[in-house]
């Protein structure tokens, strides 16, 4: 891990706590404000029992937060200083000796990465080097890339060791992808990974093409003891194995020996690749056959047949979506609304002079809900009456029944998505158009997801005639 990414992490980490904070704020109000609304000056036991959790819980998150910034101004500072030295380290001054022979010159101390965004932003150079070293046999090209994937054996072994073969004289076979390149966010038109970025993420194995993830089916049971000396409630668990699959979000591109050598193939090649891996990643969660969430995810609670729809209509079949979502977990709710970016806006553009019952705190009362002005990516786009966070992707399906679009309520912790760390990506570098002078560039990552972890129900969605291609 780089100080960059590490920085990057920490902030995560804050703005997870800051997360914690908020959602317990809301159920500590929702709390006072119900007994306020019932008259009641003091809280039940029950309540009282659960505001105190609460304040622990707000506690707990302020501390966290005040140990992650603290971390987070010492990566900073640490970061400053590579960026310092890197600086410090390319000022070149003459001496006037005269040079080392070259048996006598060493390599120490730290050195910059054969490939960094300082010598090669866009990663032109490194897929330029590989084009070359495959199409002309460039030894300069075949260097450099040596010394990159040596630096990789040694920083990231684990994913060196993945790619399909070694670096070799007579080959390309598999290499590891820069990892500031596959942070890079690409100039083509995608949908790319919003609902990924927001799911309960962990490393994936690093073998095997499938693990089990093991559910209950059957639970445990208690009950009030009949009398002394009698037998209490006993019932059999049953386990139940989910198999989860590892999967390759793969994609290629022939490129020709003019395109290497006399343009700026990186604009066309490696950021588009990378885009179109990265939407194929989250189209499957949600659209994939059986598995996805489009598949898993009950519709009979949160069905919107109106053929007048309104957002004043479709926002209590939402509602109803997410109590099926808390109904079925018995207290863990839907925290995540995802949507089309067109049903999102068809939502910003209704009128109402109907305001809702019962807002969360800060969504100002007149309002259907507020938006938080993010661009389209992981963050979340805004916010709706009832505090769910909403996920605007678009890789949600607009073709179900012909036009309609769906809008899933997800509760985060329970959307899993298996991926190495970093999300490396490996690339080869195949000759099958030798011949044409041409070179075939293969992009991939591996991953694996599941939605079903929970019973069915765990996962909701809103469908129907109501939710055709809206007009404005």
């Amino acid at each position: 891990m780089d100080i960059c990414t590490l920085v990057r992490s920490i902030e995560s980490d804050i703005e997870s706590e800051n997360s914690k904070e908020d959602r317990a704020r809301r159920e500590l109000d929702g709390i006072i404000n119900g007994a306020q609304s019932q008259g009641r000056r003091i809280l039940s036991a029950q309540e009282d029992q659960r505001s105190d959790q609460l304040f622990r819980d707000i506690d707990s998150a302020r501390e966290a937060r005040r140990a992650h910034q603290g971390r987070l101004e010492r990566a900073r500072d640490a970061q400053a200083d590579e960026a310092r030295i890197d600086a410090e380290s390319r000022v070149r001054r003459d001496t006037g000796a005269a040079p080392p022979a070259y048996d006598q010159v060493a390599r120490i101390g730290r050195e910059a990465r054969e490939y960094n965004p300082g010598n090669d932003p866009r990663g032109s150079g490194f897929l330029a080097d590989v084009a070359r070293a495959q199409v002309m046999g460039d030894a300069a090209a075949w260097s450099r890339l040596s010394r990159h994937m040596q630096e990789e054996r040694v920083e990231r072994p684990q994913y060196s060791e993945r790619a399909a073969g070694d670096l070799t004289t007579s080959g390309a076979g598999g290499m590891v992808v820069p990892q500031y390149l596959v942070d890079l966010t690409g100039p083509a038109v995608a949908a790319r990974r919003p609902l990924a970025d927001n799911m309960a993420s962990h490393p994936l194995p690093a073998e095997g093409l499938s693990f089990v993830v093991p559910t209950i089916t059957t639970a445990t049971s208690a009950a009030l003891q009949a009398s002394q000396l009698t037998a209490v409630s006993a019932t059999s668990m049953v386990e139940t194995d989910v198999s989860v699959p590892v999967q390759t979000a793969a994609g290629q591109q022939n490129v020709s020996r003019q395109a290497a050598e006399r343009s700026r193939i990186d604009q066309f090649v490696m950021s588009d690749l990378l885009a179109r891996v990265a939407t194929v990643l989250d189209s499957t969660l949600i659209n994939q056959a059986t598995t996805g969430l489009s598949a898993v995810a009950l519709g009979t609670l949160g069905a919107f047949a109106s053929t007048s729809p309104t957002g004043a209509l479709l926002y209590p079949k939402i509602l109803a979506a997410a109590n099926g979502v808390e109904t079925t977990l018995l207290g863990q709710g839907a925290d995540l609304a995802v949507m089309h970016p067109r049903r999102w806006y068809w939502l910003a553009k209704e009128m109402t002079n109907t305001w809702p019952f019962i807002n969360s705190q800060g969504i100002p009362t007149q309002a259907g809900g507020t938006n938080n002005n993010a661009a389209y990516g992981p963050g979340f786009r805004g916010t709706l009456p009832s505090g769910l966070s909403v996920i605007v992707d678009g890789n949600v399906p607009t073709t179900v029944s012909a036009n309609q679009d769906e809008i899933y309520l997800v509760p985060s912790g329970e959307a899993h998505l298996w991926e190495d760390p970093n999300q490396p990506t490996m690339i080869r570098a195949e000759q099958p158009n030798a011949p044409s002078l041409g070179v075939l560039f293969v992009c991939y990552q591996y991953f694996a997801y599941t939605f079903q972890r929970m019973p069915s129900g765990a996962m909701q969605k809103v469908g129907g005639a109501g939710l055709t291609t809206p007009s404005f």
